[in-house]
């Protein structure tokens, strides 16, 4: 086995053990490797990353529902509206999106290169939700936390078109929204955004079947890899402070999103 490959399925135990400490940031991990270590299309790369996300995702959820700290309630009225957008985004609006979006003079923006753009861009947003100091939400009436049940369909909406455009389980948004505006636990909202994550990717893929070609091989061992990571995660979330690990796999992102800019457009 090639060391390159190796490193690739190192990353892929370290996807899922992200997912497993922070409730997001697969998807961060999972495209980069898929593209630059397995040198696998953009396109492709983010199918693949909504099916390893989703599996990792959903053993997660499991755990965590065993533990009772999902919350399936708001995990559901922020879940329908986010699947139904990523669905019809893979299924339908990805496959128009033409190869060469723009020329300007000698530079033509290729479907590929925007896709990598737009991600990077998307990591480097999701660096400063993990970066930023948080601030406890304060209680609210009960009209409040209602209306905020409408925020949270929106808000679910813009993840599914995240989710659908690169392949991102958008962790990084879902559990803001759902601590700020449905009032979950930091622990219960990790769990629950494992959930929302695992249906939003999963059904999302189901979107991708038929319009691109598979290679379920290698997709199901770095998975089961990334799977692994995510058991690792869950059991290491006792010992070490979601927070402080948070915020330093925040400058990763940083650090990440900026080089992908460079490498892309330069």
């Amino acid at each position: 086995m090639e060391i390159t490959t190796l490193i690739g399925y190192f990353g892929a135990l370290l996807i899922g053990l992200v997912l497993g400490l922070i409730g997001g940031g697969g998807s961060i991990l999972t495209i980069p490797i898929l593209v630059y270590v397995f040198s696998i299309s953009p396109v492709l790369a983010t199918a693949y990353s909504l099916f390893v996300v989703g599996s990792a995702s959903l053993v997660g959820a499991l755990r965590n529902a065993q533990k009772g700290l999902v919350d399936f309630k708001t995990g559901l009225v922020f879940a329908i509206p986010a699947l139904t957008t990523v669905f019809l985004i893979r299924k339908f609006l990805i496959p128009i999106i033409p190869q060469n979006l723009f020329t300007i003079g000698d530079f033509t923006l290729t479907k590929d290169v925007g896709i990598m753009v737009f991600f990077a861009i998307v990591m480097l947003l999701a660096s400063y939700s993990m970066i930023k100091k948080r601030t406890e939400p304060v209680v609210e009436t009960e009209f409040e936390e209602e209306f905020s049940y409408l925020l949270i369909v929106l808000q679910g909406i813009g993840v599914g078109v995240l989710t659908g455009i690169v392949g991102a389980g958008g962790g990084f948004l879902i559990i803001p929204a759902l601590v700020v505006l449905a009032k979950v636990p930091m622990k219960k909202a990790v769990a629950t955004s494992l959930m929302i994550i695992a249906i939003n990717s999963l059904l999302g893929f189901l979107g991708d079947v038929g319009n691109t070609p598979i290679d379920w091989p290698f997709l199901l061992v770095f998975t089961g890899i990334a799977i692994f990571g995510i058991f690792i995660g869950i059991y290491l979330n006792k010992f070490i402070e979601g927070p402080k690990l948070k915020k330093a796999f925040g400058w990763f992102v940083l650090i990440m999103g900026i080089y992908i800019i460079l490498k892309e457009l330069l």
